[in-house]
Parts: C-alpha cells; sequence; structure tokens
C-alpha cells in the first residue's frame, strides 16, 4: 500500500481518508476494501521514512486533521518503482503446497483439493463477473481490475486441470 499511496500524494497533498477514498474510486468495487486504520498506518511510516510530511490542519467545528505531503525523497521512490517491474510468478503457492504435501503426508487427497479449488476459482469467476456487469462501466481502470483477475482464474484453473492430468496419468 505503500506506494500507492505515494502515487496518489504525487497529486497534492491530501489526508488519510481523501487517500482511501480516491484508491476506492479508482478501483472499484473490484478491489478489497481499504481500512483506513492501516492507511494511516502507512502513512505514519512513509513519513517515519522521510518520503512524506504531515502537517496538523485545525478545523473549527472537528478535530484536527493531518495532510500529508510527498518529499523530494518520496518522488525519488515513486519513480524508482514506476521503473520497477512486478517480480512474479508466485513460486510460493499455498495450494500448491496443500498439493504436494497431500500426497506426502497422507493427510488429504490431491484431486480432492483439486476440485476443491476449481469450485473456489469458479464461484469467484461468477462473483466476478457479476460485478463487471454491474461495476460502472465508465471505470475502465475497475474494469481492467476485474478483466486481468478473470484472467488469473482462468489460468490458475487450466493449471488445476494439468496438475489433475499428471496425477491421475500413469506413472
Amino acid at each position: 500500500m505503500r506506494m500507492p499511496l505515494l502515487a496518489l500524494l504525487s497529486r497534492g497533498p491530501a489526508h488519510g481518508y481523501e487517500l482511501k477514498q480516491d484508491l476506492e474510486q479508482l478501483l472499484g468495487a473490484a478491489y478489497p476494501q481499504l481500512n483506513v486504520g492501516q492507511i494511516y498506518v502507512t502513512l505514519s511510516r512513509l513519513e517515519k521514512s522521510g518520503l512524506i510530511v504531515g502537517e496538523e490542519i485545525a478545523q473549527s467545528s472537528r478535530p484536527n486533521k493531518k495532510i500529508y505531503r510527498l518529499t523530494d525523497a518520496g518522488t525519488e521512490a515513486l519513480s524508482a518503482w514506476f521503473e520497477e517491474t512486478a517480480e512474479e510468478p508466485r513460486l510460493r503457492d499455498d495450494f500448491f503446497m496443500k498439493l504436494a504435501l497431500a500426497s506426502h503426508t497422507g493427510l488429504a487427497d490431491q484431486i480432492g483439493l483439486i476440485n476443491n479449488q476449481r469450485r473456489e476459482y469458479l464461484n469467484i469467476m461468477r462473483g466476478l463477473s457479476k460485478l463487471s456487469i454491474t461495476e460502472n462501466s465508465d471505470n475502465r481502470i475497475a474494469q481492467l481490475l476485474i478483466e486481468g483477475a478473470m484472467l488469473h482464474l482462468q489460468a490458475d484453473l487450466d493449471w488445476l486441470e494439468r496438475c489433475q492430468e499428471e496425477l491421475e496419468g500413469p506413472r
């Protein structure tokens, strides 16, 4: 959450709740709801590391609020982040660890695990399909997020099929 907050602050000073609203509006309902408390914890850490500075603003009828702005170091960190590539693939996958340990320990049936995971992915895809229809169609970023998630799920379903074929095939 650090870098997305810095990116939003590059547009100008803001307080935590504004940043939460900006991210939710940008990403749409498909993105998990953000915890405002976690945003403020992250902002505090960013401030301690010198990437942002906060300023208390007095309000007459409400408690003071803290407005954050990006520092030069924050701008440099943000530029470096945009230059980096994503470090995936997912080699540390919790499901695959269960699958690998199931036969090794005898604690679970591998095909049963695959079938359960397949059902879960299909349920998630159905939910995303409904969300795609109800999500504001002019929010192209949210639509791309949903589409990306659907493509990842389809790849995961294909991979589950491959796992099942391998496990059920001749030894």
